[in-house]
């Protein structure tokens, strides 16, 4: 079906965050990125399907008509190892956008993951594998492929605008996504929280009742 000139925009997309970045942000939770992000940033409302494994990526997105995958079929070619698929479906359930065909050729081209405010199918084919898939919901009855839609443009998932090229962090307890020039800024306030996290439970493994931590909060209150 031939789409006419105003329903469709694609863009270049945007390159991949560098690999050493990469490792860091993948021994970082996603609590200490939101922390750092003014706990008012991040995804909220999705599932992950994934049981085991963690997504660490750059966001190459599509925005589609609910229940349509002609453009998420669009953005697969644009794809470059590092990639996470971002796609906008609307947050609608009513038909499934990506399934078990599309998953195993987004692995092979080296997706990092697939995000997707609707729904999916094919359940089991990602509960059993580690390859990252958070969505809104999931139904048997499958896509159409009509259009329109766009590629690498702002798309809004789950309450939060990601852009192209934005930094995608996911583990089991949620999404986070940042522009890709706070990605130094919150490695290290990362990790700072991380030596700051680990030195109160240390004080919690020495049975005091008595805790700076604890008590310094409730001081400030006047408590």
């Amino acid at each position: 079906m031939t789409q006419p000139a105003h329903s469709f925009e694609i863009h270049p997309s945007a390159p991949v965050l560098e690999a050493d970045k990469r490792a860091s942000l993948h021994l970082m939770v996603t609590p200490h990125l939101s922390d750092n992000l003014h706990r008012q940033v991040g995804v909220v409302g999705l599932k992950r399907y994934n049981r085991t494994g963690k997504l660490v990526g750059t966001a190459l997105t599509v925005r589609t008509r609910p229940g349509d995958n002609l453009f998420i079929y669009k953005a697969m070619t644009l794809l470059k190892k590092g990639h996470v698929l971002v796609v906008d479906a609307g947050g609608e359930l009513s038909n499934a956008c990506v399934g078990e065909i599309m998953k195993k050729y987004l692995q092979q081209q080296g997706c990092a993951g697939l995000i997707v405010d609707g729904a999916i199918r094919d359940v089991a084919a990602f509960e059993q594998d580690s390859f990252p898939c958070y969505a809104r919901g999931n139904v048997h009855r499958g896509p159409y492929k009509d259009g329109p839609g766009a590629v690498n443009v702002p798309v809004s998932i789950g309450g939060q605008v990601i852009s192209p090229g934005d930094v995608i962090v996911a583990d089991e307890d949620g999404i986070v996504a940042f522009p890709p020039a706070l990605a130094d800024e919150l490695i290290r306030a990362g990790n700072a929280h991380a030596e700051k996290e680990a030195r109160i439970m240390d004080e919690i493994s020495t049975g005091s009742v008595e805790q700076s931590w604890l008590q310094s909060v409730l001081n400030a209150k006047g408590l």
